[in-house]
């Protein structure tokens, strides 16, 4: 039988600037313990910022979200520009800041955010192709707000929770590895790090949610 294929999009490589390491490396590794595989993707941008992952602090330099994310696909990762649903089973977006301030703008203006042009076309072709989108962490923000009509969750953040809600989309507060599972628009969501989380709880949200979209596809 042949493997179901994820398209793995990430934002960068690190949490406070990037994708968040553990929900991508901990992804990955349920695709593939599921019998599944999958293609890492990221934007051809400039990353928003940098962030000195030990004191918090701005950098004074520049960095490119492609070749940063890199990093964690070992090399193997092409632009997302060069995504086609036709191509894959499902998609599957990592948290971190990098979804919030890289994939969007969700960080910054909330529920006016921004959302980059090549995320939004994966999104709402996978959704016109009736193929599972999954989001952990705070991804699944931008995800309301590219299509508002949708169910998600990001936990128990209040703040996070009110934007989503601003967006159109309705909000169902979620524990640890807990799925929310949208019907209409095939979208699968689970709150990892946006709860006080520990690297054993990241794998199992990555674990059910990578789960609930294979039992979907069939």
């Amino acid at each position: 039988m042949e493997k179901k294929k994820f398209a793995v999009v990430l934002s960068g490589c690190g949490v406070f600037d990037g994708a968040e390491i553990h929900e991508a490396t901990l992804t990955l590794l349920a695709i593939m313990r599921q019998g599944a595989e999958y293609q890492c993707f990221a934007p051809d941008i400039q990353q928003h910022h940098v962030v000195n992952h030990i004191s918090g602090d701005e950098m004074s330099e520049s960095r490119n979200v492609l070749i940063e994310s890199a990093r964690i696909a070992r090399g193997d990762i092409k632009p997302l520009s060069e995504f086609n649903g036709n191509d894959f089973d499902a998609v599957i977006f990592p948290g971190g800041f990098g979804a919030a301030k890289n994939l969007s703008s969700v960080a910054f203006k909330g529920p006016d955010a921004e959302i980059n042009p090549d995320v939004e076309k994966a999104v709402l072709q996978m959704v016109e192709l009736k193929k599972p989108v999954g989001a952990l962490c705070i991804a699944p923000a931008f995800i309301a707000k590219i299509l508002k009509d949708v169910s998600v969750t990001i936990g128990t953040d209040k703040g996070t929770i009110e934007a989503i809600e601003a967006m159109g989309a309705s909000h169902v507060e979620t524990d640890h590895g807990d799925v929310v599972f949208d019907e209409n628009n095939l979208i699968f969501t689970t709150p990892c790090y946006m709860l006080d989380a520990t690297i054993l709880d990241i794998d199992d949200g990555a674990n059910n949610i990578v789960k609930a979209m294979l039992k979907r596809m069939g």
